[in-house]
């Protein structure tokens, strides 16, 4: 199975920038802007960027940020890392990935919103022309952020909007900004026809599921572990299929699900949900696309056609065009017809 997951292709729908940061390039970056970090020995640096076998809480694995974020303030830095961002996701024959980021968070040395944009787009051509791994954008506004600063970020994506830009993300501390507080601003999201995806029942209940989907149009949820709480949204979502970003290391570290033999892909899965698997963060959680797939594979016994399905379920939801959607489900499903009947 290992060897089979390795080969086949796969793709990542939710993959955040500033916690896919190499260790390495922290120190590069660090040492060249002079900002001083807890250790400048590249294995202790790890530590402090990973999660360690035990996480207490979302909060305590969001602290993780705090360290990468003040070099990622610089248009250089910030396209390096997007460059790199790439060529991780090559290693692990990842052939699309829609890379998320909030621009917001990296202009404390007076870059705009827009020269923010443009580091990270420039990385992911870049990157994919390098590398062969179609890379596209999702643009995050923070929940903790007022309305008009994420109108401001709305704005600024729309005239990204198919040079690389393919949808809009909200955020940040789910608990306490529940997601109806920024409806104003993704009706300006959904004014520009952008597709919307929201970080959702993960750090609080379905009701930040319902919001998402009925206040802000989400056209697909940001983990949703806690939607099998609510019987009746849960039908909606399926009716709907609503897509389901999962991301299953994470979501363990996190607290999101207690447990292994609690967490609900599989019982998603077999009961019509549209679940697609994916990283969260490649240093924070250190992990891969590849190990995410060993990793379900193992604990809930899934056969080689149900990987796939899997796999294809996260090139259906894909912010792609229909025409580039279409050629890239071509491409797997030629691959997939080597080894499956």
């Amino acid at each position: 199975m290992k060897e089979f997951i390795k080969t086949m292709p796969k793709v990542d729908l939710h993959l955040h920038l500033d916690g896919s940061v190499k260790p390495s390039t922290l120190l590069e970056l660090a040492s060249q802007h002079g900002i001083q970090l807890p250790t400048t020995n590249k294995q202790s640096l790890v530590s402090f960027m990973q999660i360690e076998d035990e996480c207490k809480s979302l909060t305590e694995y969001l602290k993780k940020f705090d360290l990468v974020l003040p070099v990622m303030q610089t248009i250089e830095a910030i396209e390096r890392i997007s460059y790199e961002v790439v060529e991780q996701a090559s290693f692990e024959n990842c052939k699309y990935i829609e890379v998320r980021f909030a621009p917001q968070l990296h202009r404390n040395k007076g870059l705009s919103i827009e020269e923010v944009m443009t580091a990270v787009l420039r990385g992911l051509e870049q990157g994919q022309k390098q590398f062969g791994v179609i890379s596209r954008a999702i643009v995050i506004c923070m929940r903790h952020q007022s309305v008009e600063e994420n109108i401001e970020v709305i704005r600024a994506s729309s005239k990204y909007l198919g040079t690389g830009v393919v949808g809009v993300d909200l955020a940040g501390n789910e608990a306490s900004y529940p997601a109806r507080m920024h409806q104003e601003v993704f009706k300006v999201a959904n004014e520009y026809h952008l597709p919307i995806t929201i970080h959702a029942g993960e750090a609080a209940g379905p009701e930040s599921i319902y919001d998402a989907v009925t206040y802000l149009g989400a056209d697909r949820i940001g983990h949703g572990i806690r939607l099998k709480e609510d019987g009746s949204l849960f039908e909606v979502i399926k009716q709907k299929q609503i897509p389901l970003e999962m991301c299953p290391i994470s979501n363990i570290q996190t607290k999101a699900s207690e447990s292994w033999e609690h967490y609900p892909l599989k019982e998603y899965f077999e009961k019509g949900l549209l679940v697609t698997v994916n990283t969260d963060n490649l240093t924070v959680s250190n992990t891969t696309i590849t190990k995410e797939y060993e990793t379900i594979a193992e604990n809930f016994s899934l056969s080689t056609k149900e990987i796939c399905t899997l796999i294809m379920n996260g090139v259906e939801a894909a912010f792609l065009p229909l025409k580039e959607k279409q050629q890239l489900a071509d491409e797997f499903s030629r691959s997939f017809s080597k080894i499956l009947p």
